[in-house]
């Protein structure tokens, strides 16, 4: 389990993106393309990479334009119809307009620091807090920041690149793009790491997200992202709408699981919510046993009412010892090794 992550910290292979650094995509000018062209750009350099990835070898030499680098550019064209999450609310972000997260232009950080509450496998990890969040999470626990894409100072990747490269001085293992949620800030992201360059070759990228991202989006992930921590928090659509606003939930997670399941690695985190075990934990895991038995499964018990929690009776309370204790029954029943 995890094992290319563990590779790349152990300076066996690369990170994701620093092979996608050294793949060719194209010619000089790719600019001025239309996005149809930059696309099948990005998808016959994408080709080289998965070959390049499987087999274990890579150009030593940074390409110009790279893979990564075209990425870049798609992500930034998304900007003028934005659709980095399946919310798809086409405004041009570029021109001042603003959807549902919230997210300008300009990402916003709330704040960055090396995080020790992790999954034990990351820790210590350099994790970036983006403020604004595709959902709007009854229960919130980072509601300060998700609620508000204004809170925090104006993102440079010039200056985030920085702050990873003394993370990695002081012993980070990763670096953490979460939020809110780093859908919106893709743009960001992918700059960030171009500015990281050759200092970034045995750190690991993390997206830390609810996984409900548009599939344009997925597809500039593959070949950057080495670990996908990922939520998946409802069994059913009418639950996601009903606590977090947000609808066709199953569908589009459980699609966005499938698709990193085959680009990189999963941690899949389900936390537990108060009288939710058989809507929503129990279906949860009948999927994962179907569909990725293997993943790695961190079942959580954490959930405390946040918050505009109390205004829903039915989950402003913690789970039950009951609730915990069948859970946990459940996924041995299913086979699912929790972690």
């Amino acid at each position: 389990m995890l094992k290319e992550y563990f590779s790349i910290l152990g300076g066996e292979r690369p990170a994701r993106h620093w092979v996608s650094s050294r793949i060719p995509a194209g010619c000089e000018g790719t600019e001025s393309l239309p996005v149809e062209r930059l696309w099948e750009i990005h998808d016959r350099a994408m080709e080289s990479f998965q070959r390049c990835w499987a087999e274990g070898t890579w150009p030593e030499e940074p390409a110009s334009p790279s893979l990564l680098e075209v990425k870049l550019q798609l992500a930034r064209r998304m900007l003028r119809g934005c659709h980095m999450c399946e919310r798809r609310c086409g405004v041009d972000r570029e021109i001042g307009e603003l959807g549902y997260c919230g997210v300008g232009t300009v990402s916003r950080v709330a704040s960055m620091f090396l995080h020790f509450g992790e999954e034990p496998e990351l820790v210590p990890s350099h994790t970036i807090f983006f403020s604004g969040c595709t959902f709007r999470c009854i229960y919130c626990q980072n509601w300060d920041i998700a609620m508000d894409p204004r809170a925090g100072s104006p993102a440079d990747p010039v200056f985030l690149a920085s702050a990873l490269r003394e993370g990695m001085r002081q012993g980070s293992r990763n670096a953490n793009f979460v939020g809110g949620n780093p859908d919106p800030n893709l743009h960001t992201i992918l700059e960030t790491i171009i500015h990281l360059g050759e200092d970034g070759k045995h750190l690991p990228m993390v997206w830390n997200s609810n996984m409900y991202t548009s599939l344009e989006a997925m597809r500039l992930l593959e070949g950057v992202m080495d670990i996908y921590l990922a939520d998946f928090r409802y069994g059913n659509d009418e639950c996601a709408r009903k606590y977090s606003d947000v609808k066709d939930y199953f569908r589009v997670v459980s699609r966005n699981f499938s698709i990193a399941y085959r680009q990189g690695e999963i941690m899949l985190r389900q936390l537990l919510l108060p009288g939710h075990l058989h809507c929503c934990t129990e279906r949860i895991m009948e999927w994962v046993a179907k569909n990725m038995p293997d993943v790695y499964f961190n079942l959580m018990f954490q959930y405390r009412p946040e918050y505009r929690a109390g205004a829903y009776p039915e989950i402003n309370r913690r789970p039950s010892g009951e609730e915990k204790r069948e859970a946990l029954a459940i996924a041995a029943r299913l086979g699912i090794a929790l972690c």
